[in-house]
């Protein structure tokens, strides 16, 4: 009897062993190739797009990218668009001397959200008009995305949940058992 136990031990050891030899290396997020302006670059003037590549391409659902100066306002202009492994969002001609903020979140190809920003610096004022503060509906108080509010969420699950236990404790009587 333990020869059989010993034995079943040590197969379930080696297949296991050998599952996991077989199984190739995991495939990691999606993540930042390269960008332009580059991180940590120093220009005189920016360029037309703010742009940001990764090494696989992108899902062109719900993409963000925004760039902020160092006034707090808002440079980038219009909506963000994915092409492939690329996020870009069409800039003004920039303004105060400073740093700027590159923010973007993608989705990559397996799913997973991926967010994060880049820094350039302008070294020479420019003559653009900002756009609103980077932060302007926080303040006004307009918290509202047009989603479901959480308190549908949290209703749904105390019924849920109610039901359940009032099926547990009550479900079984006045039935007959055979």
């Amino acid at each position: 009897m333990m020869r059989r136990v010993l034995a079943g031990v040590v197969t379930g050891l080696l297949v296991g062993g050998m599952a996991l030899l077989g199984t190739g290396v995991a495939n990691a997020h999606s993540s930042v190739v390269a960008s332009d302006p580059a991180a940590g670059a120093r220009l005189a003037q920016g360029p037309a797009r703010a742009t940001v590549t990764f090494n696989e391409d992108l899902q062109t659902s719900y993409p963000s990218m925004t760039v902020t100066g160092p006034d707090g306002n808002l440079w980038s202009k219009g909506e963000p668009t994915v092409e492939g492994r690329t996020i870009s969002i069409a800039l003004g001609e920039l303004g105060p001397v400073g740093e700027y903020k590159i923010a973007y979140r993608v989705t990559s190809a397996d799913g997973h959200p991926v967010s994060g920003k880049i820094n350039f610096e302008l070294t020479e004022q420019g003559n653009g008009t900002p756009g609103p503060k980077a932060n302007a509906k926080a303040e006004s108080g307009d918290e509202s995305d047009g989603g479901v509010p959480l308190w549908v969420f949290i209703a749904g699950a105390v019924v849920l949940f109610g039901g359940g236990l009032a099926f547990a404790l009550l479900g079984g009587r006045g039935t007959k058992r055979s």
